[in-house]
């Protein structure tokens, strides 16, 4: 996904402000619980499992892509959010999809998608866990959980965000004494903070994930 994220760094200006807003006011509220994650390495093992959990939504993601072009637009992510019976507001559902709508297109990819989810939970945790169950996939929360335990393990300071700092930190505390793990830091974190301002929030943490376990490449194939 590093191709598409490059063409749109901006990210929708005021409505992303706002959202952001939200997204970081409730992860200081999730990091006030701390987080049972002890090492970076810890949070790569859990991604197989997670990936695998995300790639049983595809049926899901298909139900709600109603003319099958391959993307829901916001019409159909409206229908989504009804049948789910996901609460929130139709100002909310746009600025969710216009946040996760990275390629500016009108149209969430299946990656998109489960992002999108995933900013829900952190959001409307009741409201997920809920929907999860009317899914059938009672999985999906436990893997919302453990990316959001991820991030907070990775915000040291507990701010809602993750600083080149905070991240040579963790990967020292994994690697310590390898002389690698300086440069490793750094590659890790130049490939979550896609507008380069030095923090990262978790939607960039997630979408950074769909690009490390190839989710974003499955999507690109599809297309073609």
């Amino acid at each position: 996904m590093g191709a598409t994220l490059g063409r749109n760094n901006s990210f929708n200006g005021v409505l992303e402000s706002k959202l952001d807003a939200k997204m970081v006011e409730a992860m200081q509220r999730r990091a006030l619980e701390g987080t049972n994650v002890k090492s970076f390495n810890s949070v790569i093992m859990k991604f197989p499992k997670i990936d695998k959990n995300f790639r049983k939504c595809k049926s899901i993601f298909e139900q709600f892509d109603e003319d099958s072009n391959g993307a829901i637009d916001l019409e159909e992510l409206k229908h989504c959010f009804q049948k789910l019976e996901i609460s929130c507001n139709e100002e909310e559902i746009s600025d969710l999809f216009l946040a996760c709508d990275i390629d500016e297109n009108m149209g969430m990819k299946f990656n998109e998608f489960i992002v999108l989810l995933c900013l829900v939970y952190l959001l409307n945790e009741p409201t997920v866990a809920k929907a999860n169950s009317r899914m059938g996939l009672a999985d999906l929360e436990t893997s919302f959980e453990a990316l959001v335990n991820a991030f907070v393990f990775l915000d040291k300071n507990k701010d809602g965000y993750v600083s080149k700092t905070e991240m040579v930190h963790a990967i020292n505390e994994t690697t310590a004494g390898e002389r690698s793990s300086g440069r490793i830091a750094m590659k890790r974190f130049e490939e979550m903070d896609w507008d380069k301002n030095g923090m990262v929030t978790f939607k960039e943490f997630l979408f950074a994930f769909t690009s490390w376990v190839g989710m974003d490449d499955e999507v690109e194939e599809d297309e073609e």
